[in-house]
């Protein structure tokens, strides 16, 4: 059976979602934010008698589908074709394909990427190397942004000087941040989607010019080992396998695909 869920059933969800906190970053981190009585976001529930085996929740267009094994597919996807915009369905792999020869929608992006995740660094880093990595703050906002502008894989990011805001605000998302000896911002690293149990690495760049320095590697560790002892589980998306091997020696292991599909309004 499925149904909409509420707070009455918000123990239940957890026990469900929490056991893979890294896999379920956003359905947390949107429930923490939005809870279950928003008009900006929906959450149902499959139950089998008294357990609750597959949830999906809607924030805004956006759609996550999480389960452990099957589930009503065919149930699931009523729910996300009564969607008439355009939306975007995302999930781990296994269970996002089951799902697809059921949408009644037109594909406009189909993209898969590796998923990792981290619950402890491969190797201890120096109090030296902490030491050159400081905590972005307001003040820095400008200059971080036009450094990820002059990076072409960043140029047509959505990042603002308005979202820096709002991820500080809320606790959503920080940034760390490296100069060189003559005080040139030349590398960042940033979090997205921070709950209390886990956080999205995004944005690890290199200003152009200043690569294979080590200088995104020392915001990594100095980002990783901050929210490592919050006790969150760090996971990432990439494509790249070179980019790939990099997060492997940090200890980052693969726990999947995670399959996005964007599908154009009705």
């Amino acid at each position: 059976m499925i149904r909409k869920l509420t707070k009455e059933d918000h123990v239940k969800v957890m026990e469900l979602v929490e056991p893979k906190a890294a896999e379920n970053l956003f359905i947390i981190g949107d429930i923490e934010a939005f809870g279950y009585d928003s008009d900006i976001q929906d959450v149902w529930g499959e139950w089998k008698q008294e357990d609750l085996i597959a949830v999906l929740l809607r924030y805004r267009e956006n759609f996550i589908i999480y389960s452990e094994g099957e589930y009503d597919v065919k149930g699931f996807a009523e729910r996300t074709n009564d969607y008439k915009q355009r939306c975007n369905v995302s999930g781990l792999k296994l269970a996002v394909t089951p799902l697809l020869k059921h949408m009644d929608k037109v594909i406009r992006v189909h993209r898969e990427m590796y998923y990792a995740a981290c619950e402890e660094l491969s190797y201890t880093t120096t109090l030296e190397q902490a030491e050159q990595v400081e905590y972005l703050q307001p003040v820095d906002y400008e200059e971080n942004i036009k450094m990820l502008e002059s990076i072409p894989e960043f140029a047509a990011s959505n990042i603002t000087v308005e979202s820096r805001e709002h991820a500080e605000k809320n606790k959503t998302g920080r940034t760390y941040f490296i100069r060189d000896e003559e005080g040139t911002m030349v590398a960042s690293a940033s979090t997205t989607a921070e709950n209390s149990h886990s956080a999205m690495i995004v944005a690890v760049c290199t200003r152009p010019g200043y690569e294979r320095q080590g200088y995104a590697t020392k915001c990594m560790e100095k980002l990783c080992t901050a929210l490592l002892a919050e006790g969150k589980s760090l996971c990432l998306f990439y494509d790249n396998p070179a980019a790939g091997s990099i997060y492997k020696r940090m200890g980052f292991k693969d726990i999947g695909m995670w399959t996005m599909i964007r599908y154009e309004a009705e």
